[in-house]
């Protein structure tokens, strides 16, 4: 059986759209099943967004903040731990 670094080594020599599929399907299977609560608060959250645009923080700027804070960024690298 081949180690998950070798699996990943070997699904980045796929093309991007391969490469895609392969994580959406293992995200599918991550995913757990939402409750209509959770289902509710995101789109209150949504809704909450769209009427107010002024209050959301760009993502460049939650990463700069991350990265100031904890000292990393949100990468590949970063989740894979290197």
């Amino acid at each position: 059986m081949m180690s998950a670094t070798e699996i990943l080594a070997k699904a980045r020599e796929l093309p991007p759209e391969q490469r895609r599929e392969i994580v959406e399907a293992l995200l599918d299977d991550l995913e757990p099943e939402e409750s209509p609560e959770f289902i509710g608060e995101l789109e209150r959250r949504a809704e909450d967004a769209l009427k107010n645009p002024g209050d959301c923080v760009p993502w460049d700027d939650v990463r700069a903040e991350l990265k100031k804070k904890y000292g990393w960024q949100w990468t590949a690298r970063a989740i894979q731990g290197d």
